[in-house]
């Protein structure tokens, strides 16, 4: 028994309304994905409040152009630096910070003189300071 006995054609599935429809939802969801925050609670650990921060300890030592040196308001006098500072950084840690701060008019053998000095003093953290 074939349709054509009957004389009705064959019936034909048309699916472009459902391709529109799915269309349009792909996009509203490609659209919104990105948009859209998980947020997932992490409990954080509790810190402490009770100590404010140290600041480290550092050495600064100032030449003027004078070839005056200067650390902690102590003037110290150049031909005798290298002694000095050995003296004066007996007690002291030789983790902690030096920093050089020269007089540009200051020749750079002179600095250089200084920052041997710091180094055979046994401090490993020395830096010359500069303004730019």
């Amino acid at each position: 028994m074939c349709d054509e006995e009957f004389g009705e054609e064959a019936p034909t599935l048309n699916i472009t309304p459902l391709v529109d429809v799915m269309l349009v939802l792909l996009s509203i969801l490609m659209v919104t994905a990105p948009t859209m925050v998980y947020e997932e609670m992490v409990q954080l650990p509790q810190g402490s409040k009770e100590k404010p921060i140290e600041k480290a300890y550092k050495i600064e030592i100032r030449v003027t152009k004078n070839r005056e040196i200067y650390i902690q308001n102590q003037k110290y006098s150049f031909d005798t630096f290298s002694d000095d500072f050995i003296l004066f950084a007996e007690h002291i840690s030789k983790d902690t910070a030096v920093i050089i701060t020269a007089d540009e008019r200051i020749l750079y053998k002179d600095v250089m003189a200084i920052l041997k000095s710091v180094k055979m003093a046994g401090f490993k953290k020395v830096s010359l300071s500069t303004n730019g």
